[in-house]
């Protein structure tokens, strides 16, 4: 099997010897790397967890504002590149994933409230390390998840819409499952989204997909200064005229560092974690998007 070589491996495992090496010298680990606040934060979690074919499951993390009964919206959170989130949940908090950092991930806690339910979403067990680009736009995807949605929704019966929301490489799925899924989803929020398919290592799979196909509301949210070659802003800028969707345009933020395609540039809302999670929450709540800068 040929894998596609992508600048973000690379990054991740010189990261990843980086922190072995910090946390080997007592300078990592927890507490360097530690949120604050917590992405958890006033939340209550659960892992759900359904059963696809015997030996494989698909997982996600079904996240409540504290004391919120009865939520009426669930927003299905798709984080970025590999896109599988293995996630460990103990004592109602989502403990770790391989995906902390993402930008999804750590700001959750912002938009959860008491009518934002949130189901972070893994890769199905047998992906391994990476959630293709491949699967990500196959009919099976959205089968896949769905089955969790529909776990979620007889749980929680007061959920009356269910939206997706995606960054960066998972604007594969909220696109194609909103595609394949046509008239189930009320929206989809597609955040530091591809919008450079033809990109060198970008993703094909997006090349000339028409949005205009989907049904729902749709937003893109993207920082004006996103580094990523495979997210430029001006490209979300064509996506949007083209097909008349809202574009949401981010200011500002701090702390950058990183590769420029990783979550703790612009490319993942740095610095503005709070803002951006609390714009998204009112379309959510409203149904309704425009074009708009958030500062």
């Amino acid at each position: 099997m040929i894998t596609k070589y992508r600048p973000m491996q690379r990054f991740t495992f010189v990261y990843a010897m980086g922190l072995a090496l910090l946390t080997a010298l007592g300078l990592g680990g927890p507490s360097v790397m530690a949120q604050t606040p917590p992405a958890w934060e006033n939340l209550t979690e659960q892992l759900v967890s359904v059963e696809l074919s015997p030996g494989v499951r698909q997982e996600g993390v079904l996240s409540l504002r504290t004391g919120t009964p009865k939520p009426d919206v669930l927003a299905v959170l798709i984080p970025g590149y590999p896109s599988v989130l293995r996630p460990v949940v103990a004592d109602q908090r989502m403990t770790s994933s391989r995906l902390d950092g993402n930008f999804l991930v750590r700001s959750r806690s912002h938009l959860a409230d008491e009518r934002i339910a949130m189901l972070l979403v893994d890769c199905r067990s047998d992906s391994g390390d990476t959630c293709t680009a491949k699967y990500q736009a196959s009919a099976e995807r959205q089968t896949d998840v769905m089955a969790l949605i529909q776990a979620v929704r007889q749980q929680q019966p007061s959920i009356q819409k269910v939206w997706l929301v995606s960054t960066s490489m998972g604007s594969i799925s909220s696109a194609f499952m909103a595609l394949h899924g046509k008239g189930v989803y009320a929206g989809a929020i597609h955040t530091a989204a591809i919008t450079e398919p033809y990109a060198m290592h970008s993703y094909r799979e997006l090349g000339g997909f028409d949005y205009g196909q989907i049904t729902g509301v749709q937003a893109f949210v993207h920082h004006q200064n996103d580094p990523c070659p495979f997210t430029t802003h001006s490209g979300a800028a064509k996506l949007a005229q083209k097909f008349n969707i809202p574009l949401v345009t981010v200011h500002g933020g701090s702390g950058f560092q990183g590769h420029p395609c990783r979550a703790f540039t612009e490319h993942g809302f740095r610095g503005k974690e709070r803002e951006v999670m609390q714009h998204m929450g009112q379309i959510l709540k409203t149904g309704q998007a425009s074009t708009t800068d958030v500062r």
